[in-house]
């Protein structure tokens, strides 16, 4: 390196670093964190259409909205993304458009609000949401730290308002007649959970790239960014390993994302928490992590989950592995497992789920099960994911997927996270949100904001 382009790196760091320093982010202009009640939310009438805000509209967002759309009133879209608004946009023309969710919650009068975006930014704008009284549907998985996950729990106990996560298997009838079985006493005493998946399909395993890009004008980098520490814009290069971080490759780097267990865990093991009622796990281990750094996730990984007895069930033990990593073949003679999938092993037989959402699953051995019936129907069947978030804001009644039972389950799955992270056990004291051996992972519990983005007290 020549010592002008030296001198030209140095002065490009000290002016990020200096410029950060002196106006806390970049571009963003600073707001007090809110410190307001929680406003009473309105009780629509039955057959009322609701005056909903889409906040992240590419994607899953899309979709989203188009959900809702069927039966209500798409009446504000938010997206950072000029590009990825721009079909939402077209589909409903009527809806006033922001780049700021900010400002849409600022002056919108709105009812429910869906939030699709990425992983770090799924808590600011739903605990503003709920504050504000507007019911809320929140793309898995809830929110991007532990922390996160216990404050919209608790902010949603305390507004009363109508919650979901984006977790559809959670409706399925097949998912909820397997959780049935497994309740009934079908496979008899589960000990032992396994779960795989084939993500990461996104880069991991890599560092940051560290090449600059200028901002393209359809995208507020800065909004991007939000409560995320500051860094510049890069773009993918041809046949190199970083792809860009949006609008989808943001999901390895541990700053925007968690990865694919944060990823695909809230659809494989969502099954076994709600069958077997798992609750808090007391201490979590990788026992495997290939490529992990500071930056991103591991390209492959194997993850231990140890929940304590609890009520009328013993303890159990949960097996996660993701990069192509899969259970011992033994567990399932004869049976070649799919890319992703999860198995329950008891002590009378084994449920294999071949699919993420866990609607189809087959019960083991098969000559043992030929004539099985499954037991009568204890779970109320739904209309879907959202027809069920939507329904019960009209009927004031929470859907399955509400933060009661997501913000716990999410609060689970991301502590393997820190333990891929910190690279050991994980002792976990759940009611004070404590890791009791490691000040290392203790830090990774919460995180901080970037001026501008704190999170409002609730």
């Amino acid at each position: 390196m020549t010592s002008r382009s030296s001198r030209r790196q140095f002065l490009i760091r000290g002016a990020a670093i200096g410029g950060a320093a002196a106006f806390g982010s970049p571009l963003v202009p600073a707001r007090p964190t809110p410190r307001t009640e929680p406003a009473a939310r309105r009780r629509p009438s039955a057959n009322e259409r609701l005056r909903i805000g889409v906040i992240g509209c590419g994607g899953k967002g899309f979709s989203d909205m188009q959900a809702c759309a069927v039966n209500h009133d798409i009446v504000a879209l938010c997206d950072v993304d000029e590009n990825q608004a721009a079909r939402a946009r077209a589909a409903h023309p009527k809806a006033a458009f922001f780049h700021d969710w900010r400002d849409m919650l600022d002056t919108q009068v709105l009812d429910a609000v869906t939030i699709s975006t990425p992983d770090h930014s799924h808590a600011g704008p739903a605990l503003t949401a709920m504050a504000k009284g507007l019911h809320v549907f929140v793309q898995k998985p809830l929110t991007h730290t532990v922390a996160e996950a216990r404050r919209l729990r608790d902010a949603a106990r305390k507004t009363g308002v109508i919650t979901s996560m984006g977790n559809q298997g959670t409706c399925l009838d097949g998912l909820r007649t397997a959780v049935e079985c497994v309740r009934a006493g079908a496979i008899g005493t589960v000990r032992d959970v396994h779960v795989w998946t084939n993500r990461p399909i996104w880069p991991q395993g890599i560092g940051r790239p560290r090449h600059i890009d200028p901002i393209p004008a359809t995208l507020r980098w800065d909004l991007w960014l939000g409560p995320a520490a500051w860094r510049s814009y890069a773009a993918g290069r041809k046949g190199g390993t970083f792809r860009g971080y949006a609008p989808f490759h943001w999901r390895g780097f541990w700053d925007f994302g968690t990865g694919a267990l944060g990823d695909m865990a809230c659809h494989l093991a969502n099954m076994p928490f709600l069958a077997l009622g798992l609750g808090d796990p007391d201490w979590v281990e990788a026992t495997s992590n290939e490529g992990g750094n500071s930056e991103t996730a591991p390209k492959r990984s194997v993850i231990r989950f140890h929940f304590p007895p609890r009520g009328d069930r013993g303890e159990v033990v949960m097996h996660w592995y993701d990069g192509g990593a899969l259970p011992p073949r033994e567990l399932l003679p004869g049976v070649r497992l799919r890319a992703g999938g999860f198995l329950l092993v008891g002590d009378r037989g084994k449920l294999y789920s071949p699919t993420d959402y866990g609607e189809r699953f087959e019960l083991h051995p098969k000559e043992e099960f030929a004539d099985f019936t499954p037991p009568p129907h204890t779970l109320p069947r739904s209309p879907g994911i959202h027809e069920e978030w939507l329904q019960g804001i009209l009927d004031d009644s929470q859907p399955m997927a509400n933060f009661e039972y997501a913000a716990p389950f999410t609060e689970a799955i991301l502590l393997g996270n820190l333990a891929l992270r910190c690279e050991h056990r994980i002792e976990w004291d759940a009611p004070n949100l404590r890791v009791k051996n490691s000040r290392a992972a203790q830090q990774l519990v919460s995180k901080h904001y970037r001026r501008g983005f704190e999170l409002p007290d609730v």
